[in-house]
């Protein structure tokens, strides 16, 4: 497990797993791009032999007293192994880094291991959008950890 910042090099990379982890409401390539390039975003990549393998981001505006984590995605063969986990943690301390003291997430409700994951990490659910995510119609968890 070889975690780093994301850079626009591995915008392909990041696109691949984008397209498979999210068939049918993957983001463009032209928002991912920009993503990996803003003041306001932080983006991990996780390697493994030269590889990438997952990907996170971080929505946090230096001194804003809330983030959003964007995205989390691993190859289907990495899932379940800690990977995002560790992507999870780096971009919370990233948060908090940042000066973030909550940090908000939206997760798929037809996801339970994302969402076991988030509530493992201290994250809570506080509401719920329905049919948020298109055009599955499946409703979005919305979640909240505050830092420490």
């Amino acid at each position: 497990m070889a975690i780093r910042t994301a850079t626009s090099a591995d915008l392909d990379a990041i696109m691949a797993i984008e397209n498979a982890s999210f068939p049918s409401d993957a983001w463009s390539s032209t928002a991912m791009a920009a993503e990996l390039v803003s003041d306001y975003s932080h983006y991990l990549v996780d390697e493994e032999d030269g590889r990438v393998v997952g990907y996170a981001g971080l929505r946090a505006i230096r001194g804003n007293a809330d983030a959003d984590i964007q995205t989390i995605a691993l190859i289907e063969a990495h899932r379940g192994s800690g990977r995002g986990r560790a992507m999870l943690r780096a971009l919370l301390a990233e948060a908090s880094a940042r000066g973030a003291r909550e940090v908000f997430l939206e997760v798929r409700a037809d996801n339970p291991s994302a969402e076991g994951l988030y509530l493992s990490e201290g994250f809570e659910e506080i509401g719920r959008r329905p049919r948020y995510y298109q055009p599955d119609d499946v409703d979005a968890i919305v979640m909240k950890v505050k830092l420490r």
